[in-house]
């Protein structure tokens, strides 16, 4: 065993070295964290005052983990051209996002005092049944997420430095779960700053990797006339078009109702930051997936077949095809991306638990007693999603538009509705959660199920329920809440911190 662990060390002592740095940054930003936190608004949310710049980076970096360069890089090689579809919808999803949920979501969390998405929900609707299980939703949908990213992760290490899967979960589940347990939300927003820079060196590197390696831009005419490689060039070829749009809808919504997502809009310090924010993480989204979609499709020159599952493309590309130095920075960046996204995820589904689960029901608790509980539920749900992760149940793009899809289907009209229209009651949530889970759970046992993916009936029955019975049940809505839904100027009030 020793001498099987020193060999791994001789071989790969680059790649160790990379990541013992990147280890050594993690501590300084959860030590620099812990010390500027001083309340569970600070823990939670960074203190609402943070700059747009850094947060529109966290807001690229924390949806842009190994799910996208392994899962969503790897599935062009069988999907193909239209895949690039991802690129101008992530654009339109992270313009509406900053402009359509930033500006009010971030006015009235912090008139209401509200640390959490499912804490929002309760106290727009006035309805602690509706925080609950909006609450639930975000835990469930969570550990599906986490799930495809240690999926990633342990796909990349054991392929890459021969480290056993079940190994490599484990030293991910010691690390994420350590700095984000010390350093917050302070912390997980640095390093996401940190890594959104290191992810567009990445996928730099990745695209002109792969592409040399290929034969230069002009190899995807070779690549058509490979067999089957027609396919590959037309819409509907390589995946049914409904399926392609389904995807993306459910792994692109999340930007407007993902908690992990609008956690940045908590944190934003002014409409300066707002704009500058929505400039950053559109920009950067649009340059990053230019490059990283592609990769899969020219990944067809250098192995026409053989590579049955997608999520093995990345990884078997780093091996086989770049320099050492090259690959093992590639692989630590990968690395990196996977624990800037669990981080984020495991954050927001502690505090949740936390504050809407279990201190919901019990006695006003203090900022440190809120704050060792939700460091507690960070240890418990890094521990279940990484024993979840040993035999997961799909591949990573299919975890993370099931989260998506789950996430769009519950929160599109309690948010989105709930920031713009005065009507809507906590009943009305509940009927468009109940409606919205039924109907992405049935959907594959009902006719016409092969030809529309479940993510759009499961929104569009969520919202007309939530549009319905909100028509048919008093306004929920206290008076502090009218006054913001009324008040055109609502995305001028100043942040506050604390709870309600």
């Amino acid at each position: 065993m020793i001498d099987a662990v020193l060999a791994n060390l001789r071989e790969f002592w680059l790649v160790h070295t990379l990541l013992v740095g990147y280890t050594v940054m993690l501590a300084h930003h959860a030590w620099t964290g812990n010390k500027s936190t001083k309340s569970i608004a600070d823990y939670y949310v960074g203190g609402r005052g943070m700059g747009g710049l850094v947060l529109g980076l966290s807001f690229f970096a924390t949806y842009s983990s190994t799910n996208s360069f392994v899962g969503f890089s790897g599935q062009a090689y069988t999907w193909g051209i239209p895949w690039l579809l991802f690129v101008p919808t992530a654009v339109v999803f992270s313009i509406f996002a900053w402009t359509a949920v930033a500006p009010r979501l971030r006015a009235f969390t912090g008139a209401m005092g509200s640390l959490t998405i499912p804490d929002f929900i309760g106290f727009r609707f006035s309805s602690r049944p509706a925080r609950v299980v909006a609450a639930l939703v975000v835990v469930v949908a969570s550990l599906f997420y986490m799930t495809a990213v240690f999926k990633g992760i342990g796909n990349l290490l054991e392929v890459f430095m021969d480290i056993p899967y079940r190994l490599s979960i484990g030293i991910v589940f010691v690390i994420v779960m350590l700095y984000t347990t010390v350093g917050g939300f302070i912390s997980v927003v640095k390093t996401d700053a940190v890594q959104g820079g290191v992810m567009i060196l990445a996928a730099i590197l990745m695209f002109t990797g792969t592409v040399s390696a290929a034969g230069g831009l002009g190899a995807l005419s070779e690549i058509r006339a490979q067999p089957g490689g027609e396919d590959l060039f037309k819409l509907g070829g390589g995946v049914a078009v409904p399926v392609l749009l389904g995807t993306l809808f459910a792994g692109l919504v999340k930007f407007a109702v993902e908690p992990r997502q609008l956690s940045r809009f908590f944190a934003l310090r002014d409409d300066r930051a707002i704009r500058q924010g929505m400039w950053v993480s559109t920009l950067t989204f649009a340059g990053v997936y230019s490059m990283l979609i592609p990769i899969g499709i020219y990944a067809r020159k250098i192995f026409p077949t053989g590579i049955e599952d997608t999520d093995l493309v990345i990884p078997t590309l780093l091996t086989e095809t770049f320099s050492s130095g090259t690959a093992a920075f590639l692989l630590v960046a990968m690395v990196a991306a996977a624990m800037s996204s669990l981080d984020s995820v495991l954050l927001v589904t502690a505090s949740t638990a936390e504050r809407d689960l279990f201190a919901a029901f019990r006695p006003a608790r203090t900022d440190a007693q809120s704050m060792r509980g939700t460091k507690l539920w960070v240890v418990f749900f890094a521990a279940v999603t990484a024993v979840i992760s040993l035999d997961p149940p799909g591949g990573i793009v299919a975890l993370t538009a099931f989260s998506g899809s789950l996430y769009g289907a519950c929160f599109v009209p309690a948010i989105v509705l709930g920031l713009h229209w005065r009507r809507g009651s906590g009943t009305a949530v509940l009927a468009s959660f109940a409606s919205g889970i039924a109907v992405l759970l049935l959907w594959d046992f009902l006719p016409g199920s092969a030809v529309v993916h479940e993510v759009f009936p499961a929104v569009v029955c969520s919202t007309l329920v939530y549009v319905g019975v909100s028509l048919l049940t008093p306004v929920s809505a206290d008076p502090m809440v009218m006054s913001l839904l009324d008040d055109p100027s609502a995305r001028a009030l100043p942040a506050s911190g604390g709870s309600r």
